[in-house]
This record gives C-alpha cells, structure tokens and sequence, in this order.
C-alpha cells in the first residue's frame, strides 16, 4: 500500500498544479505533506529491521546534516518564522522526507521501471497539454494564470507555454530533464515498439523545452548529453557525441539558422553574453554582492522570491528577484550555506556517477546513466532559475538519488534471479 501511495505522490507532483488553476480555492501544495505523512506513518509500521538499515547511506546522511542547517536558521535574526517555516519545506523537509521514503520502501527493479514508466508518461502528458495551449487555446484556468502573468508569459504577443506546472521556466527544465532521459533510455536492448514509443516521447518533451521559451532548459538539455555521453564508457560514442553536442551549440551560437521560427530564436539568445535579460540579472547579483557582504550566514529563510514578498516584505531581499536557484540559496543561507550546498550536491552527483560507472549490467547501466544525467542536468539548469526546489522536477531527482543508490543491490538481484 506504501509503495502505491508514493507513486501516487509522484503523479500528484505532476499534476496538482493543474488542479489548483482549475478548480481554484483549494490549498493543493499541503496535500504533498498530507500524502507524506500517511507514508510515512504507514512505511514506519511496515518496514523492517533490514528496511531501516537501508538508509545508512552517505546520501541520507548529507540530506539530515542539511535539515538541520535549515532548522537552525530559525534563528537567524532576518527570519521570520511563518516566511522559514513556508520556506523549509521546499529547501530541506521535502527533501529528507522523499530520500527516507524511497530508500524504506523501493527495494526491485520492477519499482524503478514503474518509476520511469510514471514520470515519462505524465511529462509526456504535460507536453501534449502544452502543444494544445500553443495550438489549440488555453482552458478558463490557464487563461486565468496568463491574465496574471502576462510580463513573463506574453513576449511579442507570443505564448510561452507552461502546461500542467508553476511556470514556464520549469515546464521548459523539467521537459529538458525527462527528454533527456527518454532519450538515453531509448538505447536499452528492447523491443522495437518500446523504443519507438521512448523515442517520440524524447521528442514531445524536447518539443516542450522548445516551446516554453525557457532559455536555461538548454543547459539542462547539454549538461545532460554530456554526462550521459561519459558515463558510457564507449569511446566511439564519447567523440561522435561530443562532436555532434558542440556542433549543436556552434550552429546556434554563431548561425542565425532557424531564426525565422520564434522558439530557436530565443533559444539561441541563451548564447547571447549580451543579452538583456541577462545583464539584468549580472547586475542584480553585483548588487547583492555588496548588500552580502556583512551576511555570512544569509537573511535567513523565507527573505527572498515569493515568501520573500508574503512574509517578509519589509526586508530589502524580498525586493530581489533570484531567478536563480544559486542566488536564492545564497541570499537565505549566506556564503557559508551556498558553499555547504553546492559540496554536498557535487558529492550526491561525484557518488551518483561513482555508483554508475562501476554497474556491469547493460540494461542497468543505462537506466542508471538516464537518472544521473537528468540530475546533472538540472543541477546546472538551476543556476539560472529555481527547477531543482519545484515540483514535480524536486521529486523526480530525489527519488532519482534513491534509485541510484541501490543501483548495486538492484544489479546483485538480477544476476542472483539469473543464476537460480
């Protein structure tokens, strides 16, 4: 029953969004720490000696040494404590609660196909409804969301497309990270129908980044490829890639190919080291630069992006527009808990590679190499805006570091179910 209702959760990360611009006046985000708490209440009545024993992994570890970095910053004389207490759930619970989850209840290989089949299918889901926004029009609910941000999803009179999800920004990401992965697992040996059906969903959803408009997907896009392309070992597939990735990027760098269609265009302007957008964003960070100086430690949680302006509206950060994931993190927990961060982030990505390479079995491996990319990608992707804290993207890469982790048990099961 546990392992179902988590795979509930993670359709419900897709979709709640939908829900709420639709049907309106419902709190849907607290129905994600609802859905936990029965999880874990269930899985804590469940699981086994050996079940617990699961979580001694150095991931586990990094995440509750985060928790309480995170808990401690209620003291932080710039927090207010409904701004952390809104703030902490994002940054550091959901995190903790969706590791421990996983590792207690995810234990074959048939719980990772389930997992892909899951959020493949729903992200292909959220592409079609994003192709029927551009094409076809937006619902009374996404009309609504459109009326309200026109500045950041009309440019030049043109849709940038959003879907099922908080924005376009991290439709644009989130489809990058899934078409990634579709894509690298469309060379597992499999039938021919199953690839096909892998590939067109590849497609969909890089179709999707497309036509979100959102520049930054591209990193998340060629970050992806790159790890992937190393990951395989295949040194054929390591300079026929790599020449193919850096092909990609000098024609949209140094051609003006595809120009007449909107969406190459301003995909080509992520290039573009003079871009306006940009240089405002340069600026910005310039400026807090010099306001974080005297602020080691941060302005505390909830000071900055949306809580920032809820909660704490009388604070200077809350005036700041982060964009960027980085720039959020640094403004909240200071230089000191960026860099605390970023290392244990670098460690999850160095082990998820580390565990990667080591598998021997193909068909592992590339699953494997499929969720270590998609994680790499958003990592990178979330240097210019907020992906890896928002759902469903959140949800997909914590659960994709569990998947990882047992990597080795799951790859010592199925060569003892071929040997009996």
């Amino acid at each position: 029953m546990h392992r179902s209702l988590l795979f509930t959760l993670v359709a419900y990360c897709f979709l709640y969004g939908i829900i709420g611009r639709e049907i309106g006046g419902i709190p849907v985000g607290i129905f994600i720490e609802i859905l936990l708490i029965i999880i874990f209440i269930i899985a804590s009545i469940k699981s086994s000696r050996d079940d617990w024993s699961d979580l001694n992994q150095d991931i586990f570890y990094l995440i509750i040494f985060w928790f309480i970095i995170s808990v401690f910053e209620v003291l932080n004389p710039g927090s207010a404590t409904i701004g952390w207490l809104a703030e902490i759930r994002t940054t550091a619970l959901y995190p903790l609660l969706m590791v421990m989850m996983g590792f207690l209840i995810f234990k074959t290989n048939r719980d990772l196909d389930v997992f892909l089949i899951l959020i493949i299918s729903l992200s292909t889901l959220a592409s079609l409804n994003g192709i029927k926004q551009l094409y076809i029009g937006l619902s009374r609910g996404e009309q609504a969301f459109l009326i309200q941000n026109a500045s950041t999803h009309l440019l030049w009179g043109r849709l940038r497309v959003f879907s099922f999800y908080s924005d376009a920004g991290q439709f644009g990401a989130a489809q990058a990270h899934i078409g990634v992965m579709s894509l690298i697992l469309s060379f597992i040996p499999m039938k021919r129908w199953k690839r096909l059906a892998l590939i067109i969903c590849a497609f969909l959803n890089l179709y999707g980044m497309l036509i979100s408009g959102t520049r930054g997907a591209l990193f998340a896009l060629v970050a992806g490829v790159m790890v992937a392309i190393l990951l395989s070992r295949n040194i054929k597939a390591i300079l026929i890639g790599g020449m193919v990735a850096v092909s990609f990027l000098c024609v949209l760098k140094f051609t003006h190919i595809g120009d007449g269609n909107y969406q190459i265009y301003r995909l080509r302007t992520a290039l573009n080291p003079e871009d306006a957008s940009l240089n405002v964003r340069m600026t910005t960070q310039r400026n807090l630069r010099l306001y974080m100086e005297d602020l080691p430690f941060g302005g505390g949680l909830g000071v900055i992006g949306y809580n920032g302006v809820l909660y704490n509206s009388d604070k200077y950060l809350s005036t700041v527009q982060p964009d960027s994931y980085y720039v959020k993190l640094w403004a909240m927990y200071g230089i000191v808990g960026f860099t605390i961060w970023f290392c244990i982030m670098m460690f999850i990505l160095g082990k998820c590679c580390g565990i990667t390479w080591r598998i021997q079995d193909k068909t592992l491996k590339i699953k494997m190499i499929a969720l270590t990319s998609g994680f790499a990608g958003v990592l990178v992707c979330s240097y210019g805006n907020e992906v890896i804290n928002i759902m469903p993207t959140s949800i997909v890469v914590y659960l994709s570091w569990v998947f990882i982790a047992i990597g080795p048990k799951l790859e010592r099961k199925e060569q003892s179910l071929l040997l009996s």
